[in-house]
Parts: C-alpha cells; sequence; structure tokens
C-alpha cells in the first residue's frame, strides 16, 4: 500500500508539473501574440500608405513565418491537452489536477487560437484593376479587377476543402447604389506552387455589375433618391473562410479597405481624390460610407465633415503622388510653394 500511495503521490506531482508549465507556455504565448498582433498593425499602416503611393515594406513573409510557428506550437499543446484528458479516463484519483484544470485550459487555449486565426486572415492585394496608373482601390464597371486575401498560419488539413467566398457591401449604408460580383464568388484556399508560398486565396478577372431597380429600369439608387456623388460612397469587400485543422472549425473573416466603383474614366480624379481624403483623415481604414470631407465652416451640420488634415500629413501623400509616377518625391521647396498657393504666405 506504502508503494501504491508513494507513485501516486509521483504521478500527482508529475501531472501538477505538465499543467504549471502548460500555464507557462500560455502565458509567453499571449505575449507574443500581443507582440505579433502590433507587428500586424504596423504591417496594415505600411499597406494603407503604400495604396496611397508610399514606397514601403508589405511584405508578408516574416509575419507568416512568425504567425505559423505560434499557431503550430498552439496546435500542439492543444494535443497534448487531449493526450492528458484521454491518461485521465485510463488512471484519475481523488483531487485529479486535471479533472479540474485541463477543461479550462482547453478553453483559455481554444480562445487563443481563434483569436490568432482571426487576426492571420489579411488582405494581402487591395482591390485594383491592372494598368489602374498606380491607383488601387477605384474599380469601374464592367473591368475586370482582382484582390487576394492570404492566411498567414500555414496549417490546413489536407482532407478539409477549405472554401472561401467574397462579398461586397454586406451591411452597406442605405442610399448606395449596389454591385453584383460578375464570374464566382467563391474558391478553394490553396497552397502555393512550393510550401514558401503559403495559403493563398487570389480572385482574378472579376467584375462588378450595378444591379437594376425593376421598378424603374435604372440603377439601384433609384430615381428619387438623395443627389450623393458615386464617387463619395465607399464600398468593402468582404471574405469569409471555412477552416477546419485539428478538430478546430470556425469562419474566419475579412475585409478591403475602402474603395471607390466609377462607371467612365471622367470619374478617376474624383474618386482617387476620395480614397486620399478618407485614408488621410478616417481613424478606421475598414469604415465604409461615405468620406469625411474636410471642411472650414464652423459648427457644420454635416454628418461626413471633419477638421482639415494637418499640412504635414498633406504634404506627405501629395509627395508620394509624385514619387509612385516620378519615383522622386517632393522637395522641400516644392512643398513650401504648394503650401502658399493652397494657404497663402504665413
Amino acid at each position: 500500500v506504502q508503494a501504491l500511495q508513494a507513485k501516486l503521490q509521483i504521478l500527482d506531482r508529475q501531472r501538477r508539473e505538465v499543467l504549471a508549465q502548460m500555464q507557462q507556455l500560455l502565458g509567453r504565448s499571449e505575449t507574443l501574440q500581443d507582440f505579433l498582433q502590433q507587428e500586424l498593425g504596423a504591417w496594415r499602416e505600411r499597406q494603407q500608405r503604400a495604396c496611397l503611393g508610399a514606397t514601403v515594406d508589405t511584405r508578408l513573409r516574416p509575419l507568416e513565418t512568425w504567425f505559423t510557428e505560434l499557431g503550430q506550437g498552439l496546435f500542439q499543446l492543444l494535443q497534448l491537452l487531449r493526450a492528458l484528458g484521454d491518461l485521465r479516463q485510463k488512471v484519475t484519483y481523488e483531487r485529479d489536477p486535471l479533472k479540474a484544470e485541463t477543461p479550462l485550459l482547453e478553453q483559455r487555449l481554444r480562445e487563443l487560437l481563434i483569436y490568432l486565426l482571426q487576426r492571420a486572415f489579411v488582405v494581402e492585394q487591395q482591390p485594383s484593376m491592372p494598368n489602374a496608373c498606380k491607383r488601387p482601390l477605384v474599380l469601374r464597371t464592367a473591368s475586370k479587377f482582382s484582390v487576394r486575401a492570404r492566411l498567414l498560419v500555414c496549417l490546413h488539413d489536407r482532407n478539409h476543402r477549405m472554401e472561401a467566398k467574397i462579398h461586397i457591401d454586406r451591411s452597406g449604408p442605405p442610399g448606395f447604389r449596389k454591385f453584383n460580383i460578375l464570374t464566382s464568388n467563391s474558391k478553394t484556399l490553396l497552397a502555393g506552387d512550393s510550401p514558401q508560398d503559403g495559403l493563398i486565396c487570389d480572385f482574378q478577372y472579376l467584375t462588378l455589375k450595378e444591379q437594376k431597380d425593376s421598378r424603374s429600369g435604372k440603377g439601384s439608387k433609384g430615381a428619387g433618391e438623395g443627389p450623393l456623388v458615386v464617387t463619395e460612397e465607399l464600398h468593402l469587400i468582404t471574405f469569409t473562410l471555412a477552416y477546419a485543422y485539428c478538430g478546430l472549425e470556425l469562419e474566419l473573416e475579412t475585409s478591403t479597405l475602402p474603395f471607390v466603383i466609377i462607371s467612365n474614366n471622367n470619374q478617376l480624379s474624383s474618386a482617387w481624390a476620395s480614397i486620399l481624403w478618407f485614408n488621410m483623415l478616417s481613424t478606421d481604414p475598414k469604415a465604409s460610407g461615405t468620406p469625411p470631407w474636410p471642411c472650414a465652416a464652423p459648427h457644420c451640420p454635416r454628418p461626413c465633415c471633419s477638421p482639415p488634415p494637418p499640412w504635414p500629413r498633406l504634404a506627405e501623400v501629395l509627395s508620394w503622388q509624385f514619387e509612385s509616377v516620378a519615383e522622386r518625391g517632393l522637395s522641400r521647396e516644392h512643398l513650401l510653394m504648394l503650401a502658399e498657393k493652397l494657404f497663402g504666405k504665413a
């Protein structure tokens, strides 16, 4: 009996040590996940600036490596927890720590995995047309465009078909035009040609067609809608992905930056102005609607008005426009001249 009691004490101590080590690993994983979230936020800012013409590094390979390594470690912990659960079914005793702590650890681990996977699904290439004069986020009806999403956690069950779908304006503001995405709006998430290419979902040769009002035969805004300029409408494309791996199943979702839909090239300049103003002034790069237009009038009642952007921010964006075309930004003297043209001499 004493020998059996001694073995039971050793087993209890080992189980508690394993659970304590798992607690430490989960704590370190949370710290690493917070760091990755900061890095991902910085990448999103760089991508937003790149869409406006800035020359920045928007490669995802480092982030993809970090996300995959963290995801792999968390899934291994999940498998270990399940093995401990099976062990408890075979050998248990009074005050067995596996009975009380394993379910709590598994719940915490699942929450970490879900949080990681939801943020690992990103739009790698924002909506853009070929030969768009380096102006993404402006699409033209009946013209082809492409958009691509990527899952930064390169772990998937090859026996499970992960299908990605795209939707336009799932909850668009009232009064906006409504569009249909022609060609297929679903695609299977595939690994690239080599293991280093990751998990991508590349939608190419898509076109948009405006929905018609069957009663009036006109566009979906109808004949009696307010005089909202079409180049002030901001639209969103949303990706959804049915993800499954190691018994964990969930739907992931990500959205593009807001974009403008035009019907002819004469609207291109106004549409690009909307994109510039929105990205300069909005604090939420995922918000659709109308751009927060700057307004100099005091106490302006328009809900879409906002204070004008600070000159350093506007100067930076103007310089990007020249750099994206001429491969050279504006000098300090050029910016000073523009400031005097806009605001007069100080």
